[in-house]
């Protein structure tokens, strides 16, 4: 053993664990020469990751510091956040120096070191990059040039030098990949000019690159797509069950060109016959083909105001298997049959061919549901399916409520962009709507239960329960608020939950708790292991209706459609690949719920921009340190400055989201007038001006 392997051994055993050059030096009783060779050959053991070095010099192994695994949250001021892999554990603050060259999104190990309640940490080392390209706006400097991120959370710019400008003019947009991260400032070069910064449609641009998302398909994945797209579906029939002649019906939106998702229900014998009918994507998108990599990659399609970022090229999403009108499509169907207490008495899935008779929006089936003479005499043959597929709708309701489902009243935006327009209408929910979601949710619920029973690999879709201390952080808010409530923390129930709702619904608290209680759920994700689903008080749950625009539900298909053939070879062959589908899926639609959400900001800033000085009635959605933010009813939200409120002293009460003054207080929930003060492209924020409170 030479006396590189010595040092390590003796770090590794713990007989130099945490000292510093000096000290090993002096325990080795070593001097001069011969005490500065042992910190070469430390910093080489450093350089080669077996140890690693503290800011005070310390030498140690990850576990020796204490070290967890993690990711870095910049702030624009330098310092930043550790977040630790283990949501169990709260979030550490990282002081400037003791980032060490970590920035926003890198996966660190980071061990707590000091701070006033020990709430400090330091970075140890980056395990992996967040960033290999940045997006931000160019400045022309005479050594060269420098990109000022966009991700004001990227607290640092980026010096590129002159030979690798591309060209790029001050104040343009570019995409810059970062060659270097080490010195003063990391180093990049310009791989693409995007267009001038400020421009609307070059800022949604970078918005879109920022998040890595894709808007081309490689040529041989369109060439691939063609191909399948001229294959005829009837040319093989084998084994599908034969729907052609059924009343079947697709309900979308109306603009919505990827209709992956049709229904069927009636009435008999006081028994529902209901039949979900999704497209069969499998059939032409084969495990590991070049299409299936790509969709593997993006892992869900992305829906921005003026375009669709696809999961799968149009020739597939937009025709072929597009449950079009009065076409034969392939699909694999759901049968239900359901009893007049809502319970799923037999369930099935069969390889299905169907010829969708109606392509329908919530609109014309809301239309037809209330009477509507107009609606009802321009599709007379769905008068009687429509009053059959409310009534099921309304058991299955009250099925789930029974159940404990917690019925979240979450409002989400419609953005519309048509010739030029930016429009965003008052959020709506109908009775249609009501129906193709509790639809859908009993056949994920359905078909998941089936491939449990079976035993196969499965993609589940699973919501966890709160945690301990963020429902004990909700009993808390609850008794602040005057709100009695009896649940356990530690087991906390959806039946809980929706009891807590119900109680309040003819309260004004109602909102208020809504929120709140949404805040304290944990996120939906997909997983190989059945957790259950909180939210919706199921114990067996999956994404099987969207395989046009959703990685697992394409996966699931596969493996539903492969266990009738063979299960034990199937089991066998899908075991493995479920993991990483699924955590490939949760990262995907994490990435493309930012990007959708951030996209959603720039045009709600441009919608308001000509509407400085009109006043809306709003509610209080958020409440921080710095002011309060207020939505209005078409879910446009603003900020209202702490400093444009009523002359006052001010505190943030956390626990009981409430900006509490001497003589005023605002808190989550609350409803008000406000009047539009501006909007601030940078941050893609519209500010509010808070004029009074509504009283009812």
């Amino acid at each position: 053993m030479n006396a590189k392997q010595t040092l390590l051994q003796k770090i590794c055993d713990g007989s130099f664990a945490l000292l510093t050059e000096e000290d090993i030096a002096k325990k080795l009783h070593l001097k001069g020469k011969a005490a500065a060779a042992v910190g070469e050959l430390l910093r080489s053991l450093v350089q080669e990751g077996a140890i690693y070095c503290d800011l005070s010099g310390r030498f140690g192994t990850a576990a020796q510091f204490g070290a967890l695994p993690g990711t870095i949250s910049g702030n624009e001021r330098g310092f930043g956040f550790f977040v630790p892999d283990d949501p169990a554990l709260d979030d550490l603050f990282i002081p400037h120096r003791a980032l060490r060259g970590a920035y926003n999104k890198d996966s660190v190990l980071v061990f707590r070191k000091g701070g006033r309640f020990g709430d400090e940490g330091e970075v140890l080392t980056v395990t992996k990059r967040g960033y290999t390209e940045l997006v931000g706006t160019f400045r022309r400097e005479r050594t060269g040039g420098s990109l000022h991120p966009d991700d004001r959370k990227f607290s640092t710019d980026i010096f590129i030098p002159s030979d690798r400008c591309k060209g790029a003019a001050d104040g343009a947009k570019v995409v810059a990949h970062i060659r270097s991260f080490g010195g003063r400032m990391p180093t990049g070069e310009v791989v693409e000019i995007l267009g001038k910064s400020g421009d609307f449609f070059v800022e949604e641009a970078a918005l879109i690159r920022a998040h890595s998302l894709k808007e081309e398909f490689p040529p041989e994945v369109l060439e691939a797509a063609e191909r399948q797209a001229e294959r005829s579906p009837l040319d093989d029939l084998t084994g599908r069950v034969d729907l052609r002649d059924e009343l079947i019906i697709t309900v979308d939106g109306e603009d919505t060109r990827d209709i992956d998702d049709a229904i069927s229900v009636r009435k008999k014998d006081g028994k529902f016959y209901l039949g979900v009918h999704i497209a069969d994507v499998t059939h032409y998108v084969k495990w590991h083909s070049a299409i299936d990599d790509e969709a593997f990659s993006r892992g869900t399609s992305v829906y921005f105001p003026d375009r669709v970022l696809p999961m799968l090229p149009t020739a597939l999403s937009n025709n072929i298997c597009s449950l079009n009108e009065g076409v034969p499509r392939l699909t694999l169907s759901c049968f239900m049959t359901v009893d007049a207490q809502g319970n799923v008495i037999e369930r099935r899935v069969m390889p299905s061919v169907i010829c969708s008779r109606h392509r329908m929006t919530y609109k014309a089936v809301t239309a037809i549901a209330e009477g509507d003479r107009e609606a009802q005499a321009q599709y007379p043959d769905l008068i009687g399916f429509v009053k059959d597929a409310v009534e099921l709708t309304k058991i299955l309701q009250r099925k789930r409520e029974a159940k404990g489902g917690v019925a979240l009243d979450v409002k989400e935006a419609k953005i519309i962009y048509e010739n030029g327009v930016i429009s965003i209408p008052d959020y709506e929910r109908t009775i249609s709507h009501e129906m193709i979601e509790q639809f859908m949710v009993l056949a994920n619920e359905s078909v998941a239960t089936v491939m449990t029973e079976k035993g196969m690999p499965f993609v589940y879709r699973v919501h966890e329960r709160p945690s301990p201390e963020k429902a004990e952080d909700f009993l808390t808010f609850l008794r602040e608020a005057g709100v009695h409530a009896k649940f356990d923390p530690s087991k906390v129930s959806p039946a809980d939950y929706q009891e807590l709702l119900r109680s309040l619904e003819q309260s004004p608290l109602y909102s208020l708790v809504n929120r709140v209680m949404l805040r304290s759920m944990m996120k939906a994700a997909y997983s190989p292991e059945n957790v259950g689903h909180f939210g919706l008080a199921s114990e067996c749950y999956c994404h099987f209706t969207s395989p046009i625009r959703r990685y697992p539900d394409l996966c699931i298909h596969r493996i539903i459609k492969e266990s009738f053939l063979s299960p034990e070879k199937t089991r066998e062959k899908y075991k493995k690949f479920v993991v990483e589908a699924a955590a490939k899926s949760s990262a995907c639609e994490k990435n493309a719920a930012e990007a959708e959400r951030d996209v959603d900001a720039l045009y709600t800033v441009a919608y308001m921009q000509d509407k400085v000085g009109e006043i809306y009635e709003a509610t209080i959605s958020g409440v921080t340190s710095f002011g309060f933010f207020a939505e209005l009813a078409n879910t446009v939200e603003g900020l209202v400055p702490i400093e444009t409120l009523p002359d006052d002293s001010y505190e943030f009460v956390e626990e009981r989201f409430l900006l509490r003054g001497t003589r005023n207080s605002f808190h989550l929930g609350e409803e008000v007038r406000v009047q539009v003060a501006g909007v601030d492209w940078g941050t893609r924020r519209v500010q509010f001006r808070f004029l009074d409170k509504i009283v009812k």
